[in-house]
Order: structure tokens, then sequence, then C-alpha cells
């Protein structure tokens, strides 16, 4: 199936020299996946919510400072390629080209409304994310902010004192609040009204109740819950107990599933590869198979490899992290590690990922040995 038959060419377009005002305002009085930015007429890149929210830019500045490049897609591309652009550049859409003009853009729930019968065959459980980073309700709104940042994710499952699932906090529900209030404040009551915000704890912003998955349930089912109410993910919680987290699942999670191939050589994703430097994706995927083949037994059925850039930076290189996850016959193992460059940082997490593997080895050889010695046991 080509893009085309997939892409729209109906779409939300702002000139570079639009006042960010009115950009904002279009995100909440639309709420598009992002907005094209042109300039002369020509496709200059997009803006997204994301973005937005992240930024400390003002209002009178002009779109154009918010400006950034989506990776492009051709009419003729098929669906897995750009299922792997969106993930590889951890955006929500792509601006598909004719030749060297614009023709249209493909978004993240077109894709998946349209392969959405094609999702039966899968469940959660082949899919979801089992290690999920969680708070408490008293965490305050200004330790969420730092979590969602830190680890590149948008939204995160709130617990109570017992553990149990109360809510979920996200980066729309963080900005909805702050928006509000501070259309209230003066401009000489904006830092005050921030720093009060901040100091909220999460249990006043989240939302309640929380919108969850099982794991045997059909990955079709879980999507087309999430595409009815425009939901980015669901908590993944145990078929016996729906207060407990077992992982989460999201859009992003079913977009990778379409990329999986039957190739050879092993499929890897990365995420943020506008990073990659010293490194190409064919060495990262070489690296990753050299600890594979290690282990006959353990066949890995999925790598993904994400880069964040944190701020600092040596002598013009960013700190970056690296996570390196890989999904097995034999269970997840994973790897992280930082470092001044992507080369670095990936190998520092591929020597932890190595580490992890032989532990996991180790404890399945326990486990081996001690169901052979309940076998030989009960032969006495």
């Amino acid at each position: 199936m080509d893009i085309a038959d997939i892409a729209t060419r109906e779409f939300v377009e702002v000139d570079a020299n639009k006042r960010l005002g009115k950009v904002r305002s279009i995100f909440e009085r639309e709420n598009p996946k992002g907005i094209i930015v042109t300039e002369n007429g020509e496709y200059a890149g997009v803006i997204t919510q994301k973005q937005l929210v992240q930024s400390h830019v003002e209002d009178n500045a002009k779109a154009g400072a918010m400006t950034s490049s989506a990776p492009k897609v051709k009419r003729t591309d098929d669906v897995r390629k750009v299922a792997r652009v969106l993930v590889e550049g951890g955006t929500k859409l792509a601006p598909v080209f004719e030749g060297d003009s614009l023709w249209g853009i493909v978004t993240e729930d077109a894709i998946l409304e349209a392969v959405l019968e094609n999702l039966d065959a899968l469940t959660v459980e082949q899919i979801y994310t089992k290690d999920v980073v969680t708070v408490s309700e008293d965490t305050n709104v200004g330790q969420v902010v730092n979590l969602l940042r830190k680890n590149g994710i948008s939204r995160l499952p709130v617990l109570d004192e017992d553990d149990q699932l109360t809510g979920m906090a996200t980066r729309h529900d963080i900005v909805d609040v702050v928006v509000r209030d501070m259309n209230k404040a003066t401009r000489g009551d904006r830092s005050g009204e921030i720093e009060r915000i901040l100091d909220l704890p999460v249990y006043d912003v989240m939302s309640s109740p929380v919108a969850t998955a099982d794991l045997d349930e059909s990955v079709r089912d879980a999507v087309a819950r999430m595409l009815e109410h425009d939901y980015a993910g669901l908590v993944v919680t145990p078929a016996d107990d729906d207060s407990k987290v077992a992982g989460i699942v999201t859009k992003t999670d079913v977009l990778r599933a379409l990329t999986y191939t039957e190739e050879d050589h092993m499929d890897v994703q990365i995420t943020n590869i506008k990073l990659l430097n010293t490194i190409s994706r064919e060495d990262i995927r070489q690296s990753i198979e050299k600890v594979a083949d290690k282990y006959q037994a353990m066949q890995v059925q999925h790598a993904h490899v994400r880069l964040h850039e944190h701020k600092e930076k040596l002598r013009g290189t960013p700190l970056i992290q690296c996570q390196i996850r890989l999904r097995t016959n034999k269970g997840q193992a994973a790897g992280s590690g930082e470092g001044y460059g992507a080369e670095t940082a990936f190998n520092v997490a591929l020597d932890k990922l190595e580490r992890n593997v032989l532990e996991l080895k180790g404890v399945q050889a326990d486990e081996e040995y001690r169901g052979q010695l309940l076998r030989k046991l009960g032969e006495l």
C-alpha cells in the first residue's frame, strides 16, 4: 500500500512570519498533530504541540523561530517505511512530497486507521513496554515535568500509597493547567504563578479514571479505543487486576511493530536518528548482532535504540543518553549509558546491555537447572 492511499492533502499551514501566539491558538482551537510552516510559498518545516510546550519563546516571536525539520516521505513510499520514519523521527506526522513539491501530509493516526483490521493477529503482550516510569499522587508537577523531559515520554501513571493505579498525568494535562492559570495572571504575576503550579501535587492535575488494556487483548481493539478517544497510549494491566500497572502500550509501539521484518539481518529502530554523527545505522546493527550472536539460544526479534540529547556540551559535542532495548525469545534485555557524542553513548549502553544479557542468561540457566533437579527428584 503506497502512502498516497493514506495521506491527506488537507492540513493546517502557516507562514513563517506568523506570530507564535496565533499558532498556539490554532493548536488550542483545532488540535492538529502538527502545523506545516511555509516561507515564500515553499515548505520550511513543521511545528508540533510538543515543541510549543517545551519552548520559552514569547508569543510575539515568529513561527519560523520554532520551525523544525520533519522527515520527508514520497507519495510512493510504502506503509512500513513511513512507519519507521515516524518512529525514528519522534514525530506524529510527516510531509509527503511529489518530486520537489509538498503534496500533503501523513499522520500516525491515519496509518493506524488504515491498517487497523490487520492488527487483530497481534496481542498487547507482544508489543507493549514493560518498564514504566510511575509517580505517586503527592509528587509535585515540577517533578513530573522533569521526569517527562528526562525520559522523553508524554505520560506517567499515578499510583496511590498502596501502589494502586489511580490516574494518568500527561503533558497535555499539565499544559492545560498552566495555560489556563497563566491566562488569569498579569505579566507581573507570572513568575509566582508558575512556581505555584509546579508545587501542586500531580493528583490535582491528573486524569482519572485511567484507560487500560489487558495483556491478552488484541492490538486492534486497543488501537480502536485509542483512536476513538484520542488517547496516545493505554496502561497495560493484568487480566485479573486493573489496578496494577504491568506496562504501557502506545501508538508508537504499534507503529514500531509495523516495521518488523523477516529479513536475514536484525531489524533495528533508532529514535532521534538525526543525532548520529560518527556512527551509522549499519554500525549499530552489526554491534548489537555481535552481542546477540554470542548467545545462540537467544534470538533477537527486535532492537530499539533511543538517543536523547542533553544541553551539556564538551568542546561543542553534546552529552547524549543512549538506551538499547532488545525483544528476544527469552524476554527483554536493556542497557543504557551516557557519553559525549552518539558513538560514545552507544558503546557505553552496549557494554551495559551485554552485562544484562549475561545476567539474563544466568537466571535462565539457574531455572533450567532447577527444573532438571526437580524432574530427577520426581524420578526417585
